[in-house]
């Protein structure tokens, strides 16, 4: 696909991994409209990208999926369409047993990274068909093929959504839509209560991963890459 020229969505997009991607995405000449649940975050956010191309920025909690729907139909009125979309917007939920997890917190990040993303998922595909296609990206986790500990509800998620991602994959391909899920490991961001910073520089950098939606992007039509793990190449001993 060529960049220059299409429009992109990027949930989550107000820092971390979603940042790191609009802005490449935006310095190759995509039109891109971020969206995050704070305010503050996303003005900041868009004013900073602003300086690389045209970006919109709206507020979402993709928990709602009447926010998402109207999310996507505002990136059709501003920008005029929809060719890429990037799930990205996601949350944590560590640190806590099954026993110790309420229904509210596991809800939350259920409809967070899967609900979130099949709704995103439901309305776009439509606009992409009128376009001719498109390319959908859903950014998982190592922790959606290996469980641990602590971490059974955002295990659940991401295991989910890498099923999810199959499934779409195959029922999209024929519109000319392309679905790949990027499955990083550690990343060095402030990401479910981690702290970013020069100690951790061995973890993965969020610009790692946009570069694999450029990447991606730019391959040959007829190739389709519908599953990616990034790993940290050197971690600690």
């Amino acid at each position: 696909m060529k960049i220059e020229g299409k429009i992109a969505v990027v949930t989550g997009g107000t820092k971390g991994i979603g940042f790191a991607i609009a802005e490449a995405l935006l310095k190759k000449g995509a039109k891109v409209f971020i969206c995050g649940r704070d305010k503050r975050d996303l003005n900041r956010a868009a004013e900073w990208l602003s300086q690389h191309g045209q970006v919109e920025a709206d507020v979402c909690d993709v928990r709602s999926e009447d926010q998402v729907r109207m999310l996507l139909a505002e990136s059709e009125r501003r920008l005029g369409g929809l060719d890429i979309l990037v799930n990205n917007a996601g949350v944590g939920g560590f640190n806590k047993t099954v026993e110790e997890l309420s229904g509210d917190e596991f809800r939350q990040v259920l409809e967070t990274n899967l609900h979130g993303v099949f709704y995103g998922c439901h309305y776009a595909i439509p606009m992409m068909k009128k376009r001719g296609g498109g390319y959908i990206f859903n950014i998982s986790s190592l922790s959606g093929q290996y469980a641990h500990p602590r971490m059974a509800a955002y295990n659940s998620s991401k295991f989910g959504l890498n099923g999810f991602s199959e499934a779409l994959m195959q029922e999209v391909r024929q519109d000319n839509i392309k679905v790949s899920y990027i499955c990083p490991g550690s990343v060095n961001t402030g990401f479910g209560g981690d702290t970013a910073g020069e100690e951790k520089a061995w973890q993965l950098q969020p610009a790692d991963i946009a570069q694999v939606v450029i990447d991606l992007l730019e391959m040959p039509v007829r190739a389709l890459p519908s599953k990616v793990e990034l790993r940290p190449s050197k971690p600690p001993a």
